[in-house]
């Protein structure tokens, strides 16, 4: 619950950073472009703005919010809850609070012709400084161009392919995209395979970096190189020696909760030529069961290290970085319902992992729901902050995703009690996908990174 009340605070700044920028800049439309941790990007559509310009911008927010402005809440309609603020009606996917004393503390940074909004509190000292998102907002863009080219932009784009009976075209560029950026990164790792090793696959939940690792190794074998894989979840610790929280339970996505003395020495040996047998951790029962057969890298193999925790300099023996390249994958979800409307990354890796988890885990969207909150934390601590370190980002996104998994997703939600307690999450995502007009997915290739969420993937 406490999620959605914060969604709800920043949701009402949203409404402000509208109203601000009709106030401003008449003639112009505002672009809520993409999301970075703890914040998102804007810019205006047609205009780059100046560091004095986004100032002014950022002086009159304040004002609105310090004002405790009006905000009055119309109707909701079409899936759009639609405020009045002062003169000017705004609407908005997602429900705020109608007092901006609630919103919170925040601050404006001019970047990249726009401006980065970011939440939270700030030390002027700079304990938590703004890590700028530049290779982050790189892979943006190069989505954007690609969106361009065909002509898409809204999720309402999409749709029209869908009710034309052209989804498959769809299905085919988005697909053809991902299989070339996949190739152009196994060529950027042939171009340095004599000093690199182990490539290194993170993203947060739900991103794809199983198919992606699959996929990229299918690539790499084209070109004459052995990938080797070594998993990450086989290094946990035993339960019973993992640090439990103040509540009892344990933190599954902290760094700490893998064996990094043994995994450390594992990666040093193994790139340096010698070798060793990896562990097999059991997962139903908590420890390990046993070690897998010897390994050892050949002139001609390379490593493939895939998790959350990849790229955490933590996690890396002291040898020469060139024999690591590192990637960073997210689904980096780039349609937006309108311009000022984005569809966060974030909603689409839940809805993504919603559906994953309720039909080949088990578990409901219920409990799917339940945990978020504690993955979310766990991103912002151990994975976000190493993305930048990254040698290159791949969007797993696939403009048709939202169709093909909407289906799915509503199934798993129809599921949920009436009297659940995470009715308000259950509620958001269904009214997100009633914008996406739903699609046969049995037209997804088999080796789709979506293949990993809604089955059918020959990697599994």
């Amino acid at each position: 619950m406490q999620n959605d009340y914060l969604r709800q605070n920043r949701q009402t700044l949203n409404l402000g950073i509208m109203k601000v920028a009709r106030d401003l800049f008449p003639g112009y439309d505002l672009k809520m472009a993409y999301s970075i941790p703890q914040g998102v990007y804007c810019t205006l559509s047609g205009s780059m703005m100046s560091e004095r310009e986004v100032d002014l911008f950022q002086k009159k927010l304040r004002e609105w919010a310090e004002a405790d402005s009006m905000i009055e809440f119309m109707q909701k309609s079409k899936g759009y809850y639609r405020y009045q603020l002062e003169n000017t009606i705004v609407k908005s996917i997602y429900p705020a609070n109608t007092l901006t004393s609630a919103i919170g503390p925040f601050r404006i940074v001019p970047f990249n012709g726009g401006f980065i909004v970011q939440f939270g509190e700030f030390d002027e000292r700079q304990k938590r400084p703004l890590i700028y998102p530049q290779k982050l907002s790189a892979t943006y863009a190069k989505t954007q161009k690609w969106l361009h080219n065909i002509k898409i932009e809204l999720v309402s784009d999409v749709n029209e392919y869908i009710e034309e009976n052209r989804g498959g075209e769809l299905i085919g560029m988005a697909e053809a995209l991902q299989e070339k950026e996949i190739s152009d990164i196994a060529d950027m790792i042939i171009g340095h395979c004599r000093s690199v090793r182990a490539v290194l696959i993170s993203g947060p939940s739900s991103s794809g970096k199983t198919s992606f690792a699959q996929r990229l190794s299918t690539q790499l074998r084209v070109l004459g190189l052995k990938p080797r894989p070594l998993s990450l979840d086989n290094y946990y610790l035993d339960r019973d020696k993992m640090k439990k929280e103040a509540d009892g339970s344990i933190d599954y996505e902290s760094i700490d909760a893998l064996d990094l003395s043994l995994l450390k020495e594992h990666i040093s040996r193994l790139v340096g030529g010698e070798t060793v047998s990896p562990p097999v951790f059991d997962f139903k029962a908590g420890k390990r069961s046993g070690e897998l057969a010897p390994m050892r890298l050949d002139p001609s193999d390379i490593l493939v290290i895939e998790g959350i925790h990849a790229l955490n300099p933590g996690l890396l023996p002291a040898f020469d970085q060139n024999m690591f390249f590192k990637i960073y994958i997210s689904a980096l979800f780039e349609l937006n319902v309108d311009l000022a409307n984005r569809i966060p990354t974030t909603e689409v890796r839940l809805i993504r992992r919603l559906v994953r988890d309720e039909l080949f885990r088990g578990t409901p969207a219920d409990d799917t729901f339940a945990r978020w909150a504690s993955v979310r934390k766990g991103e912002y601590e151990y994975i976000f902050k190493y993305q930048e370190e990254a040698d290159m980002m791949f969007n797993s996104s696939l403009i048709y995703e939202l169709s093909a998994m909407r289906p799915f997703a509503e199934a798993a939600l129809a599921k949920m009690p009436d009297d659940s307690p995470h009715f308000l999450m259950k509620e958001r995502i269904e009214n997100l996908l009633s914008f996406a007009r739903p699609m046969d997915a049995s037209k997804v290739p088999f080796n789709s990174i979506l293949r990993e969420f809604i089955g059918g993937s020959l990697y599994f």
